[in-house]
Formats: C-alpha cells, sequence, structure tokens
C-alpha cells in the first residue's frame, strides 16, 4: 500500500523540516516503499479556508486503505476532520509543535495549541524528531506516550572544514530570518565585539518573513556592524558546502529548535559552535564542541564568543570534540529505517 504523505506546498522549500521530510521519503523509497507526496494548499500551520478546503479534499482525495502521514506544519488545517484522522490510523510527523513558534501572536499560539492538542489525540502515532519534543507532548498536549516515537534526523558524510585560514574568525549561521531563529541576538551579541576580528554570513531564507529579514538588516546598520555581515539569502547545496566549509566557527541564538540540523550539519564537518539552549539543539552539540548560552541573554553569549573568536587554539579544540561526535551521529538510510519501524506501529 502506498504511503502518502501530507505536508504544506510547496515540496521544495528549504528548511529543516522539508530537508527531513524530502529525506525520508527519498529513504522511503530506497527500501521499496510506494511514497506520494500531497502538497495542501493555503496559509500554514495558522489555517485560512484555502488551507481548510485543501486539507478536506486531500483526504476525500485519498483511497480508504491510505496509509497517511501529515507534517505537523498542515495538521491544524484538519482539525475538522479530527474523527476521519482517528479512523484511518493517521501518523503525525512532529518537527516540533507548531504552538511553541516564536514571533505568533500570543492569541494564536493559543489556538494552535488548543487545535494541536485534539489532533495529537486523534492520530494512531506521533512521530517526533527529537527526544526533547516527544517528552514535552505529554507534558504540555496530553498526548499518549505510548503513541509517541522518535525519529531524529541524520546527516550525510562530509569532509571536515577547512576555515578560512584568517585573517580573524569566519562566523557561520544557517536558519530561515525568522524570529524564532534569533538572528537578532546573534547580531546585538556580535556588535559587543567590535574590537576583536570577525566577519558573519547569515544563509537562511528571506522570504518567509520579509519584514522580520529587513528588520535584520537595519539592525545591522544600526549597531554599526553592517560592513561585517553578509545577508546571503537561501544557500543550498554546493554553494552551502563551500560556506560551511570555510567557516571558522557555527553560529545560532535560536529561541527553539524541534531538534537542531543545521549543528548537527555543523558537527558532521567538524566545526566548533557557539549557541544558545533553545529546545533540542543543545542536546544535540558535544561536550567541549560549543560554548551554550541561555535564550535570549545577549550577554552571555556575547561573553562566551570572545573566547573562541580570538583564540584559535580553543576553537581548535572545540573543532576536534565536534568532529569526533559529528562522525557518530546517525545517518540518513538509518533514519528511514527506523521512520518505517514507527509506521509500522501505526499500521501493523
Amino acid at each position: 500500500m502506498t504511503i502518502h504523505l501530507l505536508v504544506p506546498g510547496p515540496f521544495a522549500a528549504i528548511s529543516g523540516g522539508y530537508i527531513y521530510d524530502r529525506r525520508m521519503v527519498e529513504g522511503l523509497r530506497a527500501l521499496g516503499e510506494t511514497v506520494e507526496v500531497v502538497e495542501l494548499p493555503g496559509t500554514h500551520p495558522a489555517p485560512d479556508d484555502a488551507a481548510s478546503e485543501g486539507a478536506r479534499a486531500a483526504l476525500a482525495a485519498l483511497p480508504a486503505d491510505a496509509r497517511i502521514v501529515i507534517d505537523g506544519l498542515g495538521l491544524p488545517a484538519f482539525l475538522p476532520l479530527a474523527q476521519e484522522l482517528q479512523a484511518r490510523r493517521a501518523v503525525a510527523l512532529i518537527h516540533h509543535p507548531t504552538a511553541l513558534e516564536h514571533g505568533a501572536p500570543d492569541s494564536v499560539r493559543t489556538v494552535l495549541k488548543a487545535k494541536e492538542r485534539a489532533l495529537f489525540g486523534a492520530c494512531a502515532r506521533l512521530v517526533c524528531t527529537s527526544a526533547l519534543t516527544a517528552r514535552r507532548l505529554p507534558e504540555e498536549f496530553g498526548a499518549d506516550p505510548a503513541r509517541i516515537g522518535v525519529v531524529e534526523p541524520g546527516t550525510d558524510p562530509a569532509p571536515r572544514a577547512a576555515g578560512s585560514g584568517g585573517p580573524g574568525c569566519a562566523i557561520l549561521s544557517v536558519g530561515t530570518l525568522v524570529p524564532r531563529k534569533g538572528h537578532d541576538v546573534l547580531l546585538k551579541a556580535l556588535a559587543r565585539l567590535t574590537d576583536l576580528e570577525w566577519s558573519l554570513t547569515i544563509a537562511g531564507d528571506d522570504r518567509r518573513d520579509p519584514t522580520h529579514a529587513h528588520g535584520l538588516r537595519a539592525l545591522a546598520e544600526e549597531l554599526g556592524i553592517a560592513s561585517r555581515v553578509t545577508f546571503a539569502g537561501e544557500v543550498t547545496g554546493e554553494a552551502l558546502e563551500a560556506l560551511y566549509h570555510r567557516a571558522d566557527l557555527f553560529a545560532l541564538a535560536t529561541r527553539w529548535e524541534g531538534y537542531g540540523m543545521a549543528a548537527a550539519e555543523a558537527m558532521a564537518r567538524g566545526l566548533p559552535l557557539a549557541i544558545t539552549a533553545g529546545g533540542a539543539i543543545a542536546e544535540v552539540v558535544a561536550p567541549g564542541s560549543a560554548i551554550v548560552s541561555p535564550v535570549d541573554d545577549v550577554a552571555s553569549l556575547s561573553k562566551g564568543m570572545r573566547r573562541p573568536i580570538f583564540d584559535t587554539g580553543l576553537r581548535a579544540e572545540m573543532a576536534e570534540a565536534s568532529w569526533k561526535a559529528g562522525q557518530a551521529l546517525p545517518r540518513w538510510p538509518d533514519r528511514a529505517e527506523a521512520f518505517r519501524a514507527e509506521l509500522a506501529r501505526a499500521w501493523g
């Protein structure tokens, strides 16, 4: 029987969640499974009329014996169809609950939380991409722990980063330009370190929230560091690989991560890291590989980044810890096997 993945379009979007989804589809197909992707229209996760109608039409178009997986970003649109999801033993893929998305108004997050609580209860299984998310679902959303599984993202083998070669420290941040990623915190932290030689490249889609992206550029100007900061926009493939390869330090001041795929990719290349403890990312990085600061704490992040920026010896020690841990991270083919096992627990 065919596995149908229902996910907000476009499926080619660049984010950790969409990369995960695409790799699962590729991996399941490599294992001999038939997988069809159904792109959901409309606005998500707070669904507009197009999203709600698209969800209804997508579900109605599937055969009665379809094996259904719904990406959590699109799940709230299915609230009116919760009973049908329960009857059809649908599985939800939860990168992180949409109610936890920073930047959305509290009123929107409250509504999303109520929807997710009801929908998590209707799904036959919830597959989370981190143990932290799996722990939070019973505590905050009333989900049944017996129906929750974890399949963390994988990594691909990658060459060890060579670094910039100096002078100074080339810092790389990878993440969509949305409030949750905390690029504003990173900019403010680095603005306190203008006595040191550093440059920052932010690789991330600036179209998801154009107002916030514009505000980040304005903030860099206001802080007097615009000449040191490159907003590279959405970067993929060989171009992104080149950015990782030439970086000296990876930084992400995230407010919440369901896993932290960009940090895992940095570790797979042996980069030292500077992060905030937003969600599961603090559980991904290895001891000795990173400086970890509290969320939204500009002073702590700035203080923590000072030494690795100027101390090449410390960076080398952190890089070694990162490289060793990165080689032990799960690989994508293993993740597809684990994901198929989770689906089997829902469907037998």
